[in-house]
């Protein structure tokens, strides 16, 4: 069976597959920026806290994907907890690097005219500190994104959602009629998915990011 006849026959499971991918990578993608632009926040003010933040989860990246998800499932169990559990710690440096290093580069001058002017401080983070900040928090998630589409298919060693199955369920076949065929309809899925992803984070920065700002 050749590579488009298989696709075409699998095609229903291929979607369910790719939109479970998908919906798991968005979800941590979310609980990642979130736990990131926070602690970017809590931090980015003390150098040695910034630094520790970026440190320990550039740590995190040290660890390879397949076992942290063997670590975890004694502790969570099989299925997504291990999964998203494990995205979002991986998720987690290119945003919170980025955030500290774009809420680190505002201009002071624009602070503290926003402070003259009667701005209380979470008014000055709302209003111009996040907002000059944006650009390179939005290339870590990015770039957090791109690793996530990748790792996520290891999830599949957990019984986790997405593309993974595919490409697992092809190698443990390896020499069967369709083996290298579910590893390719699995891995091309994913590539297109990121490219699909990273293409709405350019129109993402299009609608968000002044043009001034862009460059």
């Amino acid at each position: 069976m050749g590579f488009w006849e298989y696709v075409a026959t699998r095609h229903q499971q291929l979607l369910t597959d790719a939109l479970q991918h998908v919906s798991a990578v968005f979800q941590c993608m979310v609980m990642a920026t979130v736990l990131g632009v926070a602690l970017a926040l809590a931090t980015y003010r003390t150098g040695w806290a910034g630094n520790l933040a970026i440190t320990s989860t550039a740590t995190v990246l040290t660890i390879p994907s397949l076992a942290l998800i063997g670590l975890l499932i004694p502790v969570v169990g099989l299925g997504v907890p291990p999964t998203v559990i494990a995205l979002v710690l991986y998720g987690l440096l290119p945003i919170v690097r980025n955030a500290i290093v774009g809420l680190r580069g505002v201009d002071p001058a624009l602070v503290d005219a926003a402070k003259g002017i009667g701005m209380s401080p979470a008014a000055r983070l709302a209003r111009v500190e996040l907002p000059l900040a944006w650009p390179p928090i939005l290339a870590g998630i990015r770039v957090s994104t791109q690793m996530l589409m990748g790792i996520a298919a290891i999830a599949a060693y957990a019984s986790g959602p997405g593309l993974g199955n595919e490409i697992f369920r092809g190698i443990a076949s390896l020499g069967s009629a369709n083996a290298i065929n579910q590893v390719l309809a699995g891995t091309l899925g994913i590539v297109v998915l990121a490219l699909l992803f990273d293409a709405a984070y350019v129109l993402l920065g299009r609608l968000t990011i002044p043009r001034g700002i862009r460059g």
